[in-house]
C-alpha cells in the first residue's frame, strides 16, 4: 500500500483520538492488555484492529490486489535475484490432478488450471551493504544470484511461500524478512510466486508451489541455480503461505503412499523423468491450516489479535470487480463451497501424516492457534517430529508485525536453528514444545503428543464441517457472490 508521509497522515489524522485513547490507556495500565503489551505493541495492534474492522471495503478485490502486490523496490541488507522459468510439460499438472479425485470425496467441484511459468526471486542477505543501499547497478540477475551464494554459510535453501490470504501480497513484499531469514539460516531463500486467488482458485496455487519445488529439485536450464538436494530444502511459510506448506507436503505424502515400497515417486519435468523426494523439514509461522475458519480460537482468541473473526465480518461485502464476484459463483474466494475441507485446501483435514519430516510451529496466542494446536498435536501422534513454539499474547504473524520485540527476535532465532539443524542431517531435532510468556520470556515445557489441545480429530472434522456449512448457507443467502468473510491478512 502507498506509504509516502502524506499517505500515512491522511490516514492516521482521522484516528488520533483513539490513538490519544489507546496510549492513554496503556501507560496508566488501563487496558486489558497493557501487563502483556508494551505500548508500541498496543498501538500497532489496535491501530490494526481498527483499521481491518469489517465495515464495507472502500476497495475492491482488485483494487486491494493492486495496492498490496506493488514491488516495494529492493533497499537495506538484500540480495535480490529475480527469476521467471518456462513452463514445464504437462505430467506435474496431471499429477496434481490425479492426486485431488484420490484424496478427495468424489463431490468436489474445482478447475482444472493451465500451466505456467514460474516466478519469484532468490533473496540472500547482504552483509557489507548500508541500511539504505539501494540494489547494485549494472549486475545481471544471474551475477546477483552467484554474490548471494558466495555470502551463504550453511546449506539451507529455503522455500518460501507468502502469506496473505492466497489473494493479496507477493514475494516483493517479503525481502526483508527473508533476508533476516537467510541470515539466520546461513542459506539462501527461494521466495516463489504463486497464481493469487480469485482470479486462479484451486488448485493454480498448489500447482505453483510443486513446479517451485520441482525446479530447485531439477532446475530447468533456465535456472540460475545447480540442483539442489531435498536434503537442503525446508518449505517455509507464514499464515496462508503455511497452507501452501503443508498441502504441498501432504500432496508429496500420497505420492509416496500411492508408490510402491521403497520406490521414490517420479514425474517428467522439463523432459526428464526426475524422482521427487520430501524435502528436510518444514517451518511454519502462524499457519492458517482451515480455510473454513471454523475451530473454537477463531472466536475465543481475538483479545490479543487484530484480525475480525466471522462473527463480525460474515457480511463484509467488496465493491464489485473484474476479479470478484466470481462468474459463475463461488462460495469462497480460494475455492468452491464443495472443496473447503478437501486436504489439499485445508490440510488441517488431513489425517495421516506419517513419515513427514520434521515440522516447526511459532504461534502467537492468536485467533489460528487451535489449527496449529491439532495439526502439531496429529503430527506427533503419529511419529512426526515436531517443534512447537507458543508466544503468549502475541497476535498473527507477530514476528512479522512487532519486529521491535525481544519475543520477535526468539522467533527468527528458533526458525533459524530449526532450519540449520534438519539440513544437518536431523539428527538433533527431537519433538518439544513451549509457552514463552509475553515478556519476561520465560519459557515453560508443554507436551506435543498430549498437552497442546483437547480438540480430537473427530471434532475438528465437525468444525470445519460446520464452518462449510456457514460459508456455503451465506452464499445461498446470496451473500457469497461479493463478500470474503474478513481475512484480509491471513
Amino acid at each position: 500500500m502507498e506509504s509516502s508521509p502524506s499517505a500515512i497522515l491522511k490516514l492516521l489524522v482521522p484516528k488520533a483520538p483513539f490513538i490519544l485513547k489507546t496510549a492513554l490507556w496503556s501507560m496508566f495500565s488501563l487496558s486489558d492488555t497493557s501487563s502483556k503489551w508494551d505500548l508500541r505493541t498496543e498501538l500497532t495492534v489496535k491501530i490494526l484492529r481498527d483499521m481491518l474492522s469489517p465495515t464495507s471495503p472502500t476497495h475492491s478485490i482488485s483494487a486491494t490486489q493492486k495496492l498490496t502486490t506493488r514491488d516495494p523496490g529492493v533497499k537495506g541488507k538484500v540480495w535480490v535475484s529475480r527469476v521467471k522459468l518456462a513452463a514445464a510439460e504437462d505430467d506435474a499438472r496431471q499429477l496434481v490432478f490425479a492426486a485431488i479425485e484420490e484424496m478427495g470425496t468424489g463431490e468436489e467441484q474445482w478447475t482444472k488450471p493451465a500451466t505456467a511459468p514460474l516466478e519469484g526471486e532468490w533473496n540472500g542477505y547482504r552483509a557489507s551493504a548500508r541500511d539504505d543501499a539501494g540494489e547494485p547497478e549494472g549486475m545481471s540477475e544471474q551475477t546477483k544470484y552467484d554474490h548471494m551464494v558466495q555470502e551463504t554459510s550453511s546449506k539451507v535453501t529455503v522455500l518460501y511461500f507468502h502469506g496473505g490470504a492466497m489473494y493479496l501480497l507477493d514475494p516483493a513484499t517479503y525481502r526483508t524478512g527473508c533476508a533476516r531469514l537467510a541470515k539466520e539460516t546461513g542459506g539462501r531463500v527461494f521466495s516463489t510466486r504463486y497464481r493469487l486467488s480469485p482470479q486462479n482458485p484451486f488448485p493454480a496455487a498448489l500447482l505453483d508451489c510443486f513446479t517451485a519445488y520441482l525446479s530447485l529439485l531439477h532446475p530447468p536450464p533456465d535456472a540460475p541455480h545447480a540442483p539442489i538436494p531435498a536434503a537442503e530444502i525446508v518449505f517455509a511459510g507464514d499464515s496462508a503461505g503455511g497452507m501452501c506448506c503443508t498441502a504441498l507436503l501432504q500432496l508429496l505424502l500420497h505420492l509416496h503412499r500411492r508408490s510402491p515400497a521403497g520406490e521414490i515417486p517420479t514425474v517428467t519435468f522439463h523432459n526428464r523423468t526426475v524422482p521427487i523426494p520430501l524435502p528436510a523439514g518444514l517451518a511454519l509461522a502462524s499457519p492458517w491450516l482451515d480455510v473454513t475458519r471454523s475451530l473454537p480460537s477463531i472466536e475465543n482468541l481475538t483479545q490479543y489479535d487484530y484480525l475480525p473473526p466471522p462473527s463480525r465480518a460474515q457480511h463484509t461485502v467488496y465493491p464489485p470487480c473484474d476479479a470478484w464476484p466470481a462468474v459463475p459463483e463461488r462460495a469462497d474466494l480460494y475455492c468452491e463451497g464443495s472443496a473447503l475441507c478437501h486436504p489439499l485446501v485445508s490440510p488441517l483435514a488431513a489425517l495421516d501424516w506419517t513419515g513427514a519430516p520434521p515440522v516447526f510451529f511459532s504461534v502467537g496466542e492468536e485467533m489460528l492457534r487451535d489449527e496449529g494446536a491439532v495439526l502439531a498435536q496429529r503430527m506427533a501422534r503419529q511419529g512426526v517430529r515436531v517443534v512447537w513454539r507458543e508466544f503468549e499474547a502475541m497476535p498473527h504473524v507477530f514476528a512479522m508485525m512487532l519486529e521491535h520485540l525481544a519475543g520477535s527476535a526468539v522467533h527468527h532465532e528458533e526458525t533459524g536453528r530449526f532450519c540449520r539443524d534438519v539440513v544437518a542431517g536431523g539428527k538433533g531435532v527431537q519433538s518439544s514444545g513451549e509457552v514463552i510468556a509475553a515478556k519476561t520470556l520465560e519459557r515453560r515445557s508443554v507436551d506435543v503428543g498430549t498437552g497442546l489441545t483437547r480438540i480430537g480429530d473427530e471434532e475438528a472434522a465437525a468444525f470445519m464441517q460446520k464452518g462449510r456449512e456457514r460459508i456455503e448457507a451465506r452464499m445461498r443467502r446470496g451473500e457469497g457472490s461479493a463478500s470474503a468473510e474478513g481475512r484480509p491478512l491471513i
